[in-house]
Parts: structure tokens; C-alpha cells; sequence
């Protein structure tokens, strides 16, 4: 019952969207995949989202993105929204994460893409073989450092988890949002909705150094409450060799925060 309230939530939403789009369904190395596909234009930019959100809560990033370009958003296996919900093998997870990419990119695009990843979707990104990326964008990157866990984040995720409503959905989403930035009301709902429902993953652990030299750029919201700027920096210089761009008036949720921000990074 529980997948198909989640299910059921992310059509309705995609149903209501105010931008022509496609929606996809594939199957990839046995799991059955989602994707939405909006936007035109020569360039492909392949979104995959973080843990616990999926393509139909992107709307403001995937309407940012389909004005400057064609936009393919995904759903992870394993996790909440319309792909499968049984979770890759725990042993070398991230490493199918990043076969299935792959597959997924030769299925619905052609040439050369983009792929914009965030949080745990930066992390499948680094682990993605396919020679059709020539460009990764990696926002709030798990899996190079570990996620910093304050006691204020460890408080509100626990309301989060034992509430179940959108008092805690709301408590926790503020404070993963920058001071002073509202979350959407469709994302405290599905929040809420995940709590109810949907059993949490953990953090993926740490990558090993990806052996493929694409051009990267990796960005953070100034505020990100697991990543600060000053902890990821260090690691993603010696990791992958770039800066760090960051991101103003952003936390963790840099994707909602500041959508337009975050699709100009694609241009480099």
C-alpha cells in the first residue's frame, strides 16, 4: 500500500505539471526505471536526483533546465517515486548505481550528455563508466566525504521519522534549507509522504577515485548543514581535482533553493 500511495503521489504531480514532458518506463538490468524527459535542444542534461526524492518533486530544476536544454530526470531503484523499489545488492552498490546509469544513457539519449547529479545521485554520477558523459555537474557530492551529522540534524531527523507528519517533515527540511529559505509546500508533503511510507537509506559511504577524466564541476550551497564548503573543499581538490563553487542563499537542497543557479552551472 505504501508504494502505490508514493506512486500514486508522483503521477498526480507529474499530471499537474505546467511543462510539456514525456514520462518513460525501461527496464535495466532487471529494474524497472522511470524517466521524464522535457526541454529541447542539441545538449542532454541527465538528472538524478538524492536520496528520498525523485523526478516528480524536481519541477523547479527540471522547468530551469528544459529552457536551456533537453532535460532527462530519473528515478533511482531502491529508492522513493516510480522506478522499482527493491534496492540494488548492498555489495558494491553505488558501483551497479553506476552500470545502470550507463544503461539508462544508452537507452533514452544520443551523444554526448550531462549528467547532473545530486547528493547520492552525484555519487552514482562518479560511478558511472558510460563513455557518453563529457561533462559531470556534482552538487552537494556524497561519497567523497562523509556527511557531517550535527546533533540539531540528528534531533529533527528522529521528529522527522517518529512524527510522521508535516510538522517534522517541515522541522527537518528548514534545516536543510538556508536560513531564511521557506520549503515548498509539495516538498513537506513529500517528505511526509516518505516518512509514512518509505523506509530511509544511509549514506552511501565513500567513493574511490574516479579513474575517468571528464570535465566537472562541483558545487554546494553555502549553508549545507552535512556538507560545508570549507570541509568538502579539501577533499574534492585532492579527490577530483576542481574547486568548489558555492552556492548562495542555499543549503543542502541547493536543487529547490536555487534552480536557476544550479542549471547555469551546466553551461561551466
Amino acid at each position: 500500500m505504501g508504494r502505490d500511495a508514493v506512486a500514486r503521489w508522483c503521477r498526480d504531480r507529474l499530471d499537474a505539471w505546467p511543462l510539456t514532458h514525456e514520462r518513460h518506463e525501461i527496464t535495466v538490468d532487471g529494474a524497472v526505471t522511470h524517466a521524464v524527459t522535457a526541454g529541447h535542444g542539441d545538449r542532454t542534461v541527465v538528472v538524478v536526483p538524492g536520496t528520498n526524492t525523485c523526478a516528480a518533486v524536481q519541477y523547479p530544476l527540471v522547468a530551469a533546465l528544459g529552457r536551456r536544454c533537453r532535460v532527462v530526470a530519473v528515478d533511482l531503484p531502491g529508492q522513493p517515486g516510480l522506478s522499482s523499489g527493491d534496492r540494488p545488492p548492498a555489495t558494491d552498490r553505488l558501483a551497479w548505481y553506476g552500470r545502470w546509469l550507463g544503461q539508462v544513457i544508452e537507452k533514452v539519449t544520443h551523444g554526448p550528455v550531462t549528467v547532473l547529479g545530486h547528493s547520492l545521485g552525484a555519487a552514482v554520477a562518479l560511478a558511472c563508466p558510460a563513455p557518453q558523459v563529457e561533462q559531470q555537474v556534482l552538487l552537494s557530492p556524497a561519497g567523497v566525504v562523509p556527511l557531517r551529522v550535527t546533533p540539531g540534524v540528528a534531533l529533527a531527523a528522529a521528529g522527522w521519522v517518529v512524527r510522521r507528519a508535516d510538522s517534522g517533515s517541515r522541522r527537518l527540511l528548514r534545516v536543510m534549507h538556508a536560513p531564511g529559505n521557506r520549503p515548498r509546500a509539495e516538498l513537506v508533503e513529500w517528505m511526509t509522504l516518505v516518512a509514512r511510507h518509505v523506509r530511509s537509506s544511509a549514506d552511501p559511504g565513500l567513493l574511490p577515485v574516479p579513474d575517468r577524466d571528464v570535465r566537472r564541476t562541483v558545487a554546494v550551497g553555502a549553508a549545507d548543514v552535512f556538507l560545508p564548503p570549507s570541509r568538502l573543499a579539501p577533499h574534492v581538490r585532492r579527490a577530483l581535482g576542481v574547486e568548489v563553487r558555492v552556492v548562495d542563499d542555499a543549503g543542502h537542497f541547493v536543487t529547490d533553493e536555487r534552480p536557476d543557479a544550479v542549471a547555469a552551472l551546466v553551461d561551466g
